[in-house]
């Protein structure tokens, strides 16, 4: 159990562990359950007992819930079982046809391409505008939501939310939030304005490289539709799959803490390097989004990006694939480093570079071991320019 009082650090470890409950495990054990028995036919009544049916809950999936509603600040909670469907879920909740949704140009890719497919059948109209745009006149009549990712998917741009919160609280719009990059202990979404906050537990949650999952928090206000769309679409999150991110839960903070440290080394690093034209990476001094970070934000996390001096594609293979400890993969999060060419899509605003860009998760590995392998690595792509 925690106390109001008690520091991030502190919720991490304590919240969601069931005193008394499991014969004194101290981990919540992974229920599997589909079919749930009742003792008669009064206790199927709603209220009559706390579980159901597998899908609506289960003592694993409700500890995992209760932990993250007091991170979120008491906001609800449903689990859902990616990243991407904590987007969809969180957009479909509030959007209806007809309606129009105004969305970052620096969004997550996939949730682009749900807004330009899906979506777009659905009879739902989706704008993009730039990271640093002023979203006022940019809100419509029918303008249901705003979609924001802070700091931006691959490129790193810090927006002001409370700002955008402001203008689409006034206009009536909703304000989404996806706060992957640094979680509810780095950054409070629901205390900057946001609504309905999203993140991929498939990433720091889990911290392991092994699950999928995600979940949406929401605000008093917009508890009951994410709550009635997640349930009507039918969402759960596997008891094995709440299980591994609960637990990875508990070493979120210390993780957290040695990723920074670990990014900040290395981009101070790569600063110095010829062959870097910049780093992106918003709690490094300089960058263009550090003030509202500083102002913000608790920390950051591992994930960041640079723009390389133009070299030939070859050279950027030759950089990457001789990587020993950087794994090449999608994702990030886990305990492990990885290194990735990055390919920007934009559509209402050029994301300007003239050589290429690459993303690097910074995991728990020696720092001193990721530079070294970073200046083998530019050793290579010299020899292949």
């Amino acid at each position: 159990m925690t106390d109001k009082h008690d520091r991030p650090e502190t919720t991490v470890t304590a919240a969601g562990r069931m005193s008394g409950a499991h014969f004194g495990a101290v981990n919540t054990p992974v229920y599997r359950a589909s079919t749930i028995l009742f003792p008669d036919l009064a206790s199927m009544k709603p209220g009559g007992q706390p579980y159901s049916y597998g899908r609506r809950g289960t003592p694993t999936s409700k500890s995992l819930e209760d932990a993250i509603r007091e991170l979120e600040g008491g906001a609800e909670v449903v689990l859902v079982p990616s990243g991407l469907n904590a987007c969809t879920t969180a957009i479909l909740s509030m959007v209806a046809s007809g309606d129009h949704l105004l969305v970052t140009d620096s969004v997550y890719g996939p949730t682009r391409l749900f807004c330009d497919t899906t979506l777009k059948r659905l009879g739902v109209e989706t704008s993009y505008f730039a990271p640093d745009a002023e979203i006022g006149p940019l809100l419509r009549p029918n303008t249901r939501a705003v979609f924001r990712e802070s700091p931006g998917s691959l490129t790193f741009e810090i927006q002001d939310i409370p700002a955008i919160a402001k203008a689409a609280h006034v206009h009536g719009a909703s304000v989404l939030m996806d706060n992957t990059w640094a979680t509810p202990l780095l950054f409070d979404a629901h205390g900057h304005g946001v609504d309905l906050s999203i993140q991929a537990g498939t990433k720091y949650l889990g911290g392991h490289a092994d699950v999928n999952i995600g979940y949406v928090s929401a605000n008093q206000s917009h508890a009951a539709r994410l709550r009635e769309t997640h349930g009507n679409m039918g969402l759960a999150a596997s008891g094995d799959d709440c299980f591994l991110a609960l637990r990875g839960l508990r070493t979120l903070a210390v993780r957290l803490k040695r990723h920074q440290e670990t990014a900040l080394a290395l981009t101070q690093w790569l600063r110095g390097r010829p062959e870097v034209v910049r780093i992106l990476y918003p709690a490094l001094p300089g960058d263009p989004g550090h003030a509202l970070w500083k102002r913000d934000f608790k920390g950051a996390c591992g994930l960041f990006g640079f723009e390389l001096v133009p070299v030939p594609e070859a050279a950027v293979a030759a950089f990457v694939e001789g990587m020993h400890h950087f794994g090449i993969g999608y994702s990030w999060g886990g305990f492990e480093s990885l290194i990735l060419p990055s390919h920007i899509q934009r559509t209402a605003a050029p994301f300007r570079a003239k050589g290429p860009l690459i993303r690097i998760h910074a995991g728990l590995e020696d720092p001193g071991d990721l530079i070294a392998d970073l200046d083998r690595g530019f050793a290579r792509l010299k020899d292949a320019t």
